[in-house]
C-alpha cells in the first residue's frame, strides 16, 4: 500500500531523500502539465516544473495538512510560479520584435512539412487564445479542464467559490471559442 503524502512529508522534513523522490513523482505531470500550459513550450515547462519543486522543498514547513490536501498546496505554488514567469516573459516579448518560437515547435516527424506546420500553427493558435483570455477565466479554465482538477478544487485552489469557478469556466469557455472563430473567419477572408 503507498503512503500518504503526509506521511511522506513528514519523512522530506527529517532529511528522506527517497520520500522526497516520490513526492516529486507524485506530481511531477501535473505540475508540468501546468507549467507547459502557461508557458507554451516543453523546454521552459520542464525548468518552471524543476524550479516550483525547488520552492515547494524549500517552503516544506510552511505547509499545514489542516489548511487542505497537500496536492493543493503545491498546486498553487505552481500557478503563482507559473504566473510570474508568464507575466515576466510577456514583458520580455513587448521589448522584443521577433519571435522565433513559432520555427523552433514545428517538429520533425512522420508528417510532411505543410501538416506539421499546420498543427504548430493550430496549436499556437489556442494557446494564444487561452493567454489572451483574462488572468481571472484564464487560471480556472487551465486548472479544470487541461489539468483536470474537479470544480472543488479549482475553488480551493484559487481561494473563490465554487460558484465562481463554475461561471468562470463557462465564460472562459465562450470566449475562448469566440476569440478562435473570429480569428479563423479572419484568416478564412484574407
Amino acid at each position: 500500500m503507498s503512503e500518504g503524502d503526509d506521511d511522506l512529508l513528514d519523512r522530506c522534513r527529517r532529511g528522506d531523500d527517497a520520500a522526497w523522490n516520490e513526492l516529486v513523482g507524485r506530481y511531477t505531470r501535473r505540475v508540468f502539465g501546468l507549467a507547459y500550459r502557461f508557458a507554451g513550450r516543453a523546454d521552459e515547462a520542464e525548468d518552471l516544473t524543476q524550479e516550483v519543486f525547488v520552492r515547494v522543498y524549500q517552503s516544506l514547513d510552511r505547509y499545514r495538512s489542516n489548511e487542505g490536501a497537500f496536492g493543493t498546496w503545491l498546486m498553487t505554488v505552481a500557478r503563482n510560479h507559473a504566473i510570474d514567469h508568464y507575466r515576466r516573459r510577456r514583458e520580455e516579448r513587448l521589448r522584443r520584435t521577433d519571435d522565433p518560437e513559432l520555427l523552433e515547435r514545428v517538429s520533425s516527424g512522420e508528417e510532411s512539412p505543410v501538416l506539421s506546420l499546420e498543427r504548430a500553427e493550430r496549436v499556437e493558435m489556442v494557446q494564444k487564445g487561452i493567454r489572451a483570455l483574462p488572468l481571472d477565466l484564464r487560471e480556472p479554465l487551465i486548472l479544470c479542464d487541461l489539468q483536470g482538477l474537479p470544480y472543488e478544487e479549482v475553488a480551493q485552489t484559487l481561494s473563490i467559490p465554487l460558484g465562481t469557478v463554475k461561471s468562470r469556466i463557462n465564460r472562459a469557455r465562450l470566449e475562448l471559442a469566440k476569440r478562435l472563430l473570429a480569428r479563423r473567419n479572419a484568416e478564412a477572408r484574407a
